[in-house]
């Protein structure tokens, strides 16, 4: 079973204790390349170098193990958690693993003003203030913030915006603001309205519609008609939300874990229930190498996914887990709450579970699909620039600007899976004359594999496509011929005369006239793919570094004007525009503020081309 090494495996199995603790099998290159955990190491170790019982799975791997690294651990908790950890650092090619694993993102109530702010958090909960969630996405996020804003008109504007107004912006004129930044609305009525926001998001709805009643027969016994109307027509909004978003008979949270899985691909659909109301749902494509049953992929995605998060109290999965008991002990003791793992359920929660199976399995097609078609690409590209081998890897790079300021480079990396996002880049590109796009290439492709060589080349990409023309290609070519490197296929993509997509021609290193591509062809396809999402890419880094730039108030260039003098200028005048119409004498009459100073701020803004 074992590789031709130095590693004797019946030896070590006689030294192997029979405590509990987690295991590492190394292949010859000292690679990690699966991790397990085990209640008796000695047992579950001995087991995969005994014939009988070994599936074909296990013998591939095996037959590259040459060592194996144990740590003991006092109970199989500890190897759970730890097993988790070690998954998520080493991401061995045989475990299951979870790709998708960032932190979700909570609706965030402030406690630190005087009138609340509801807004998106996602990372540390350093602030004070209450946090819902957590959200399956952003876009979930952003469309509860829309919902709230027309039940509940909260504040949802950031403090910069709303310490500098000197009058109610659109959301107010549209009433989905109550206007507090100019005090049309007293703290006690908007704390009515902050109530009302927490009630709904911890799922007090029905008790919430009750108190609105009531509010509304107040005030038609007090003759306030048009008070009633607004709250009659707030209650109407209310239960229409309900009916879409609760689910009925639930009360707590809960998140209904389903699985599909067919060859070595398999889609996790998690719908998160929080106070019975349903946040949205999201879906996971754990990463494998060999077929798993459904039931080993939710064991392997509780134990990295939830193990170092928030637990509702209850997870419904669509299989009976192995081992249900060890998962609840170390949820219950991570989380400090009893956790339940549920398998059979009914009535409503039954047709919960069935449509979370329904979306998985949907979407594991259109993922299946979605390969095969990504597969054909990848040979039509391969037959396109009459390549040896079908690519496993491209790289595209593109430049963003506004008139040569806040040059921006992106790199963009697709595999034989699709885009890798984890593996694009930002570059930020300076000391060049602005707008030279040449310049800017040839910094960018240089900075990327010079970083690339410290790396041993170990995912240099097989083709190098670069937006532009034989310039762009010529620097690109330059900047590897700096760095020694000649085995990366450099690949120009030209928009043409028209700049029409499907119009495309490619340059190509050594070859004096362009491709021609047929429009349609599926090679050209990825081409257009990659291209656009480097150029996608791009822009958006530019945007944000354009924004930072001009988010840096104006007033900060003129000498002698500190912090506190901007923000008292800024109050008085109602912004930028305000101080820029003062008039010296104007300016004067500010606290702080003497004529020396006052006729340097004036002059230093009838001297500016865009005022």
């Amino acid at each position: 079973m074992c590789p031709e090494n130095t590693f004797d495996v019946k030896a070590f199995l006689k030294t192997l204790t029979t405590r509990p603790g987690i295991y590492k099998m190394l292949n010859d290159q000292g690679e990690i390349i699966y991790i397990g955990k085990a209640k008796n190491l000695k047992n579950r170790v001995s087991s995969y170098f005994k014939t009988q019982s070994v599936s074909t799975k296990q013998h591939a791997m095996v037959a590259k193990v040459a060592g194996i690294e144990v740590t003991i651990t006092h109970t199989e908790s500890e190897a759970l958690l730890l097993e988790s950890q070690q998954i998520k650092r080493h991401m061995p090619r045989y475990n299951i693993l979870l790709r998708d694993d960032k932190s979700f993102p909570y609706l965030f109530l402030s406690s630190s003003h005087d009138f609340p702010q509801l807004t998106f958090h996602r990372g540390a909960k350093n602030k004070k203030g209450r946090y819902f969630g957590p959200y399956p996405s952003a876009g979930a996020v952003r469309e509860s913030l829309k919902l709230l804003k027309m039940l509940f008109p909260v504040r949802q504007c950031d403090d910069t915006f709303y310490n500098n107004r000197s009058r109610p912006c659109l959301q107010y004129q549209i009433k989905r603001c109550s206007g507090p930044c100019v005090d049309l609305i007293d703290k006690a009525s908007y704390a009515q309205d902050v109530e009302s926001t927490v009630m709904f998001l911890e799922g007090k709805s029905g008790l919430l519609v009750d108190q609105l009643v009531g509010k509304m027969e107040q005030a038609s016994m007090a003759l306030d008609f048009e008070q009633a109307a607004s709250i009659r027509d707030r209650i109407a909004r209310l239960r229409q939300v309900m009916e879409r978003h609760f689910i009925q008979g639930d009360h707590g949270d809960l998140d209904i874990i389903a699985c599909a899985s067919q060859a070595n691909l398999a889609c996790v659909q998690v719908f998160f229930i929080r106070n019975g109301q349903h946040l949205g749902n999201k879906a996971f494509y754990p990463k494998m190498v060999d077929e798993n049953d459904p039931a080993a992929v939710l064991e392997a995605f509780i134990g990295q996914y939830y193990l170092d998060k928030l637990v509702p109290q209850e997870l419904i999965v669509s299989h009976q887990l192995e081992d249900v008991s060890l998962l609840t002990e170390v949820l219950a003791e991570q989380s400090k709450h009893a956790v339940a793992i549920s398998c059979n359920v009914r009535g409503e929660r039954a047709k919960w579970l069935q449509m979370a199976l329904t979306n998985a399995q949907n979407s594991l097609q259109s993922k299946f699909a979605d390969k095969q078609s990504l597969h054909a690409r990848f040979q039509s590209l391969q037959q396109i620039i009459a390549s040896e081998e079908v690519p496993k890897r491209l790289e595209c790079f593109d430049i963003s600007h506004t008139q040569g300021e806040q040059t921006v480079a992106s790199c963009v990396v697709f595999d034989r899976e699709g885009p890798v996002k984890s593996a694009y880049r930002r570059f930020n590109i300076e000391g060049i004359t602005p707008g030279d796009d040449y310049a800017a290439i040839h910094q960018a492709v240089l900075r990327r594999f010079k970083r690339l060589q410290q790396e041993e080349m170990i995912n240099a990409p097989d083709i190098l496509f670069i937006d532009g023309g034989k310039g762009q290609v010529h620097e690109a070519e330059k900047a590897l011929a700096e760095l020694g490197i000649n085995n990366v296929m450099i690949v120009g993509v030209s928009k043409g005369p028209d700049r029409k997509p499907g119009m495309e021609k490619l340059i190509l290193v050594g070859q004096q006239q362009p491709i021609n591509v047929i429009p349609g062809a599926s090679g050209l396809l990825l081409i257009q793919h990659i291209r656009d999402e480097a150029h996608r890419f791009a822009i958006t880094g530019h945007r944000q570094r354009r924004a930072k730039v001009t988010k840096q108030s104006t007033l900060e260039a003129i000498p002698g004007l500190g912090v506190k003098r901007r923000q008292l200028l800024l109050k008085q005048f109602g912004g930028l525009q305000g101080v820029a119409r003062a008039s010296i004498d104007a300016l004067c009459s500010i606290d702080g503020i003497n004529r020396q100073l006052a006729q340097r701020i004036y002059q230093f803004f009838h001297h500016q081309d865009d005022i």
